[in-house]
């Protein structure tokens, strides 16, 4: 099947950099070009083959490999997971949990603790409303039931960040732009959910969680109108930390819809949620539930254990979450062996510049000369600074696949048209397990798969591009010309 022109004259124009294998005797020996399918696609989406750079090759050897643009600095979006993710798998080990202690200032005499307790994050990105209710439930079966002093969340463990939610995209309401925090609880998101009541004319709200001091309209009148742009149509003013208004309307066509939201006064999210869930576990206090630093005196009660590390990492990178990363992403840092040493204090908490310098020098330290170009600007990979090459990328995945911690890195991706981000996929279903990235302009996949043979390949892909978002086909063609086995292509 011959190129389209446009593919064929970016395919001419790029052969001096087309291919560089990592190894003299890699094949092929000449420039290689684009296979069809994934040439037509990149045609058919209106991207230019410039735009797409692409890495393949066996894992049980350096060659054949094969290569587009394989060199270039490009921005992988959540494909950089994969790098803190690797990083965190391999230092703290996939046992690895976060502790959040539980501290009290005062005696304990038949339920009633005569001075205040103390809750102090350590990081742990685990700590949904569910998780946060235990805790306190295991403070009630401690025998906590009336505090008579305060209840002190202490945030310290994370130096507060100079960064806003709107930085990124200047959506500071999108729950993918919370930023992190050494006691985030519930990712500082209420998600709202609607249940259209056709009689009453209405749908009818709910919230959870539940936060003290916010009220929320309860109803919001039925529409007839369609559900391009519902969430438009109700006109919500949600910057009131305190009433959330609707001043539209709601389709009735939708049927029932959920819409998660960043609370807009993150400093007092976690205190709002504490006093709401411990008046629901049935305790007490007579002080408030505040922010603050650990009491001098304070004793250890017990400390609360999150699920362990391999876990985590399994949800960060099937389901992409990047405020799970960022936590991670700070807790390299806070557990460097520089940080075992340093003292303690509210200013010592560990910053995103720390995170940087230890994720760096682990990249370095794994693939040596090759992580030179890479530029680390999160654990998440959103943001438009970050810059990795393709070949660099397998690079780590080769040094993943060679190392202890595969098994529990490969289980996290998601599988092709299973579960995670890639579960709508329609490539080789059941037969990859990629990473996947995608933010405006840049759409991406790195990853393993399994070829007709039997033989797995690592695959990366990555196309920077303003019709990026149009160009999935092309990721989905590389899937399939890597199942279909290259090393045995005419």
């Amino acid at each position: 099947m011959p190129m389209p022109s446009l593919i064929r004259l970016a395919a001419l124009a790029l052969a001096s950099v087309a291919l560089a294998s990592p190894r003299a005797d890699a094949a092929p020996s000449a420039p290689w070009t684009l296979p069809p399918a994934i040439a037509a696609a990149l045609a058919n989406a209106h991207v230019p083959a410039s735009a797409l750079a692409l890495w393949v090759q066996p894992v049980d050897a350096a060659s054949p490999s094969w290569g587009w643009n394989p060199d270039f600095g490009v921005n992988p979006a959540s494909v950089f997971k994969l790098a803190t993710t690797s990083a965190a798998l391999e230092t703290l080990g996939p046992a690895w949990t976060w502790k959040t202690g539980v501290y009290v200032t005062g005696p304990l005499r038949n339920g009633v603790l005569d001075g205040s307790v103390a809750i102090v994050g350590g990081g742990d990105p685990s700590l949904v409303m569910e998780r946060v209710w235990l805790l306190l439930r295991q403070l009630r079966d401690a025998g906590v039931r009336d505090i008579r002093g305060d209840i002190v969340l202490d945030h310290s463990g994370f130096a507060t960040s100079e960064r806003s939610a709107a930085d990124f995209d200047n959506a500071p309401s999108e729950p993918y732009n919370v930023l992190p925090d050494a006691l985030l609880m519930n990712y500082r998101a209420v998600t709202l959910s609607f249940q259209p009541d056709a009689p009453a004319h209405v749908a009818r709200v709910s919230a959870e969680p539940k936060l003290a001091g916010l009220a929320i309209d309860a109803t919001v009148p039925l529409s007839r109108g369609g559900c391009d742009d519902w969430r438009g149509g109700l006109r919500l003013t949600a910057d009131d930390a305190a009433h959330w208004r609707f001043a539209g309307a709601y389709p009735a066509r939708c049927g029932a819809r959920n819409w998660p939201l960043a609370y807009p006064d993150p400093a007092s999210y976690e205190t709002r949620l504490v006093t709401a869930l411990w008046r629901e576990a049935g305790g007490r206090i007579s002080g408030k539930v505040r922010n603050g630093t650990l009491p001098e005196g304070a004793a250890p009660l017990f400390s609360f254990e999150s699920p362990q590390l391999a876990q985590i990492v399994r949800d960060i990178n099937k389901y992409s979450n990047n405020t799970m990363a960022e936590q991670l992403f700070l807790t390299l840092a806070a557990n460097a062996p520089s940080a075992a040493s340093a003292p303690s204090s509210p200013a010592s908490g560990a910053t995103q510049e720390q995170a940087r310098g230890v994720l760096t020098q682990w990249l370095h330290e794994r693939l040596g000369a090759a992580a030179d170009g890479i530029v680390v600007a999160n654990g998440s990979g959103l943001a438009r600074e970050t810059r990795i090459s393709a070949r660099t990328l397998a690079q780590l995945l080769q040094s993943d696949w060679d190392s202890p911690i595969m098994p529990e890195l490969v289980s996290s991706l998601p599988i092709n048209g299973i579960d995670g981000t890639l579960r709508r996929s329609k490539a080789q279903a059941g037969r990859a397990h990629l990473k996947t990235g995608s933010m405006k302009d840049v759409v991406a996949v790195a990853g393993f798969v399994q070829a007709d043979s039997g033989r797995r390949y690592i695959l990366v892909a990555v196309i920077n591009d303003p019709n990026a978002s149009a160009a999935h086909p092309v990721l989905d063609a590389a899937i399939d010309w890597v199942a279909r086995d290259p090393a045995k292509a005419p």
